[in-house]
């Protein structure tokens, strides 16, 4: 399920299985057009740097704080974000938890 591309369903719980098994803290679960759906789990320490798509983070589980650019966030689980192409984000502090769907969707900003 890691790397389906075309799928009218996800089951999020099995998916969070296959996380701890991939060498990167995400798996690509669908992809069509300019949408591509994740699930993201940082291990540890969020990396990430800005996307050349807009995005959206709904949380799964967990909470923790989440930053944008300048501003910090209190998150838990159900909370959603809307980060645009470019900003810079990450997730500062999270539980052992935390889990979040990433929906990348639009053009292309490189």
């Amino acid at each position: 399920m890691a790397q389906t591309k075309n799928v009218n369903f996800i089951d999020e719980s099995d998916a969070a299985k296959l996380l701890p098994k991939l060498p990167e803290s995400f798996a690509v679960l669908f992809e069509r057009g300019d949408v591509s759906v994740e699930l993201f789990s940082p291990r540890g320490v969020d990396t990430q740097t800005p996307h050349a798509q807009d995005e959206i983070y709904i949380i799964s589980s967990g909470h923790g704080i989440f930053r944008l650019e300048d501003e910090l966030f209190d998150f838990e689980q159900g909370d959603f974000f809307f980060v645009p192409a470019g900003a810079e984000h990450r997730f500062v502090e999270f539980s052992d938890d935390f889990r979040t769907w990433v929906i990348f969707f639009g053009p292309r900003r490189d």
